[in-house]
């Protein structure tokens, strides 16, 4: 497994070729979307059998996961330069076993919560190792292709996870959608296991320093953009994980659209899947500051409304419409967002960008879970709480990317 690009990184064994290399990373980053998106339609049961007198609090399912994924993300990447990738993928993988198995067979909701954590904690290694073999086997424009076929699945993967969480709740229940994850993770540890040799050439590996990452955490904090930036990042990501957090109740409760969810949820995701392709397009002759300011300006108007027609008490089938084009519209500003966000805040520091990259990942992730969960267990059955929430989020948000602007025309003074 080599790559044609001449500004690739030294060659390593021979693994699986082109098309099998970008299978094998895309199922390890589909472990992310399919640990929340499938976890959505059981959210009802979850709640009925393990907290009936307050079943916002099933929410906490969602969040609980990605709180422990960004957690797991500021120690994988370092890690896996100490110990190699391999061993470090495959133990995320054995903690995101042993913890699904867990939550399958507690009969508490907070025995469920702290296994989903201790879950999520395990799937950042797939999620940030993955990138850095990436960086391991290619360079250049090769990465930069390899990268986006990569992204493209995992931005369609959310479109079927939660039709297949349906599927296996019909037949399981919600219990069983856990088992799935095993059966999902153990295959990726299999294949990887068989197919995928170690990236990182023992020579090439580096100790593993406690003071050389509180250094970089001091470093990255003391940089005024980079403090924006991750305010930034975490801002925008709670609005995602705020509508996440909220949406299948919103769909069932609010709407009556519980049974066709799935496909609501997909059809929102394919058409949000679009906004990567859009800002790649845009992005070299806008830039990204630029970009990023226009489309937080955007969702504020978009929220506004929103909030406005959620308070007026629409409902019914132009209710229903309204906040599907509305979740749509969030989604899409994710796309739009966050990876000209992380580009802005990792240009002050690319010669840490190793360590910068999980730690940027690990502080906007657990700051933007404190930001939403409130946000979703606010749920009153209708969707005006969430949408005020994400109307607070996406203007904190813009207003940091004004700042964000007076600090780069001082710099350039």
């Amino acid at each position: 497994m080599t790559s044609s690009d001449p500004a690739a990184a030294p060659s390593v064994p021979k693994g699986p070729g082109r098309f099998e290399f970008i299978a094998l990373l895309a199922a390890m980053f589909a472990t992310i979307a399919f640990s929340v998106d499938a976890m959505l339609p059981a959210l009802p049961q979850i709640g009925e059998e393990l907290t009936p007198d307050d079943l916002n609090r099933a929410q906490l399912v969602v969040t609980s996961f990605v709180f422990g994924m960004g957690i797991g993300t500021l120690f994988t990447g370092p890690l896996s330069d100490t110990f190699g990738r391999k061993p470090v993928i495959l133990g995320g993988i054995a903690v995101y076993i042993v913890a699904a198995l867990l939550a399958a067979g507690e009969d508490t909701l907070e025995l469920v919560l702290a296994a989903r954590m201790l879950q999520g904690l395990g799937a950042a290694g797939p999620r940030v190792v993955a990138l850095a073999i990436v960086r391991d086997v290619y360079a250049g424009r090769g990465m930069a292709q390899i990268m986006s076929f990569v992204m493209m699945v995992f931005t369609l993967f959310p479109a079927v996870a939660p039709s297949i969480g349906t599927l296996i709740i019909a037949v399981a229940g919600w219990r069983g959608v856990f088992l799935a994850f095993v059966v999902f993770a153990s295959i990726i540890a299999l294949w990887m296991s068989v197919r995928l040799p170690e990236t990182l050439p023992r020579e090439r590996r580096r100790p593993f320093r406690a003071g050389t990452l509180w250094s970089a955490i001091r470093e990255l904090m003391a940089h005024p953009v980079v403090q924006v930036s991750i305010g930034v990042q975490a801002l925008v990501a709670a609005c995602m994980f705020s509508m996440i957090s909220s949406v299948q109740q919103i769909y069932d409760i609010s709407y009556g659209q519980g049974a066709y969810f799935p496909l609501w949820f997909g059809g929102a995701a394919v058409l949000s899947a679009s906004a990567s392709f859009i800002n790649a397009k845009l992005v070299g002759r806008l830039g990204m500051r630029r970009i990023v300011t226009a489309v937080l300006l955007m969702q504020i108007i978009l929220s506004a409304v929103a909030t406005l027609i959620f308070a007026s008490g629409l409902t019914g089938p132009l209710g229903f419409a309204v906040f599907l084009v509305w979740q749509v519209s969030v989604f899409f500003m994710m796309g739009m967002t966050m990876g000209n966000v992380n580009a802005i805040a990792m240009e002050p520091v690319g010669h840490i960008a190793g360590i910068a990259s999980s730690l940027l990942g690990a502080l906007s992730t657990v700051v933007a879970v404190g930001l939403a969960v409130p946000v979703g267990l606010m749920f009153d059955g209708t969707p005006l709480p969430l949408a005020c929430g994400v109307f607070v989020e996406v203007s904190l948000a813009f207003l940091l990317m004004l700042r964000l602007k007076r600090l780069e025309a001082r710099a350039d003074r």
